[in-house]
């Protein structure tokens, strides 16, 4: 970590202090997203950056109900100046046990059916060790064809832009017209 950041400071300009809130940052506090697709389909998104909780809430809403998928990675931050160790934590990195998912199903009109609810594995709640083995690993591995591809990568990318654009302007953006000049 030294290496990576503190000693390639003079490079890019990227100080390590831990302070969010400094002069000069312009990454949003708080912010919400509505991207509406051509299919119809529709994702809000909404970030807290400063928060001391970790995780995330995913629901998906369809005919026969809503099917939610709650991630608690870490409940809470330590103060900076309590750390014991010489580096900050690894952003996903909880301690055994406070990786936590609820997955519920709720159908119409009848109670909710937890599917699951467990621990789950460290770094990103194993996402970390599957986004490796799914780089660096067997390329054939997808049986669900869950892979994204560059094209999708593109995509998110764009979706990002497009934000940024509409927190700057206060107005909805197309992301066909971020293309436009390309």
């Amino acid at each position: 970590m030294r290496g990576l950041y503190l000693e390639v400071e003079h490079g890019d300009g990227y100080h390590r202090d831990q302070n969010v809130f400094g002069p000069g940052i312009t990454i949003e506090d708080d912010m919400a997203v509505l991207v509406r697709y051509s299919s119809g389909a529709s994702l809000s998104y909404h970030l807290t950056a400063y928060s001391p909780w970790e995780g995330y809430r995913i629901g998906f809403n369809g005919s026969a109900g809503r099917l939610e998928l709650l991630v608690r990675e870490n409940t809470f931050a330590t103060r900076p100046g309590e750390v014991q160790h010489a580096t900050a934590v690894q952003h996903g990195d909880a301690a055994p046990g406070e990786t936590e998912a609820l997955l519920t199903l709720h159908p119409h009109w009848e109670p909710p059916q937890t599917l699951l609810h467990g621990e789950l594995g460290q770094g990103h709640g194993g996402g970390d060790a599957r986004l490796l083995e799914a780089l660096f690993g067997d390329p054939g591995k997808d049986p669900l064809g869950r892979s994204a591809d560059h094209l999708d990568g593109a995509r998110s990318l764009l979706v990002g832009l497009a934000a940024n654009q509409s927190f700057s302007t206060g107005q909805a953006v197309d992301v066909s017209t971020l293309l436009a000049d390309a």
